[in-house]
């Protein structure tokens, strides 16, 4: 059977006779960890404000239920009270949503302003990167034109 090559020292060999400069990796990683962090920051917010307002929520429809579950004297009081209840039910929803709708808002804004940041960090970055690449090639061919002479 034929055994199969291994290239594993041609590939590290090949590797290392292209230096490449792990800086900008570095700081790529350190750009892309506090967008990270930035990002869940606002997740993290907009989820706190979210559960503050369902737990308000919550605790109003069951304060107006408990009113609406009194026993009353006549039977027309329990069909105004079931009415009252739907239409309290109904603007406290609209409340609400309102509410969460201004979370909602927000987190866009704020998600938007951080995409518009690390497209231009990025950008910056990249035009960094492109400047030093090329003025490392233009050494090396000016040394190879120097030694070729």
């Amino acid at each position: 059977m034929t055994k199969t090559p291994d290239y594993t020292k041609v590939m590290q060999d090949m590797m290392a006779s292209f230096p490449v400069d792990m800086s900008a990796f570095q700081n790529a990683f350190k750009s892309q960890a506090a967008f990270g962090e930035k990002l869940s920051k606002v997740a993290l917010e907009a989820a706190e404000k979210s559960t503050e307002i369902s737990s308000k929520w919550a605790r109003e429809t069951i304060a107006r239920l408990g009113v609406a579950a009194k026993a009353k004297v006549e039977v027309a009081d329990y069909a105004r009270s079931a009415t009252d209840f739907a239409t309290q039910l109904a603007e406290l929803a609209a409340e609400n949503l309102a509410a969460y709708a201004e979370v909602a808002k927000k987190v866009q804004m704020d998600t938007v302003e951080l995409m518009l940041a690390a497209g231009k960090d990025a950008s910056e970055e990249a035009t960094a990167a492109v400047k030093k690449a090329t003025a490392d090639v233009t050494n090396v061919a000016k040394k190879a034109a120097a030694a070729a002479r």
